[in-house]
């Protein structure tokens, strides 16, 4: 059989092709595509097939094994992206449960460290941190600006900076959020949240 005859002869079965492969694939678009890599395969391997063999049937059995194929290889490709995505996502709890604890026990420290500061350093610096601005604290407090504003850089000094550590554990730890109660000047020492 020659190479036109046989192009005419697959052609010719391409309204049952395409029906088949529609059962396969429950796709129009992937059908099609079904289809043509049922084409291609065929004239590849032309030379494979027996003139006194079915020729619809070795065209049937081409785009069974092709879809199998596809169906496999899509599984397996599904298969190693969840198990990347499932990787990563353990990696990331991971490292979150260590950032948790690391946490936890440099607030701990920090918080030791705050608590034997003086009153008139530990106040200012406390209410700093919580939010409220110099101007408020110097109007809570009945003092002049300047010796706020020296009293919270003193207490970061004297805490080995420990303001920058805080900030940068609230950075480092995005969703966690340190809350240190003062009510009237009263402080609860322990009353640390992390949520």
């Amino acid at each position: 059989m020659t190479a036109i005859e046989f192009n005419t002869r697959i052609l010719n079965e391409k309204q049952s092709l395409k029906n088949f492969a529609l059962s396969l694939t429950r796709n129009n678009d992937d059908a099609l595509d079904l289809l043509q890599d049922t084409y291609v395969k065929a004239i590849t391997y032309r030379e494979k097939f027996e003139d006194s063999t079915n020729l619809k049937a070795w065209l049937f059995t081409i785009m069974k094994n092709t879809f199998i194929n596809s169906y496999r290889r899509a599984v397996k490709t599904r298969d190693i992206i969840q198990t990347n995505a499932d990787l990563a996502m353990n990696r990331a709890f991971k490292n979150n449960h260590q950032d948790i604890t690391e946490s936890r026990l440099a607030t701990k420290d920090i918080l030791n460290k705050i608590e034997n500061l003086e009153d008139q350093y530990k106040i200012p610096f406390t209410r700093y941190y919580s939010g409220f601005k110099y101007e408020e604290i110097a109007q809570e407090m009945q003092l002049p600006l300047g010796t706020i504003k020296s009293r919270i850089f003193f207490s970061s000094q004297t805490t080995n900076g420990c303001y920058r550590k805080i900030n940068e554990l609230i950075k480092f730890n995005f969703r966690k959020r340190i809350h240190i109660k003062y009510e009237s000047f009263f402080y609860e020492s322990n009353y640390c949240i992390f949520e």
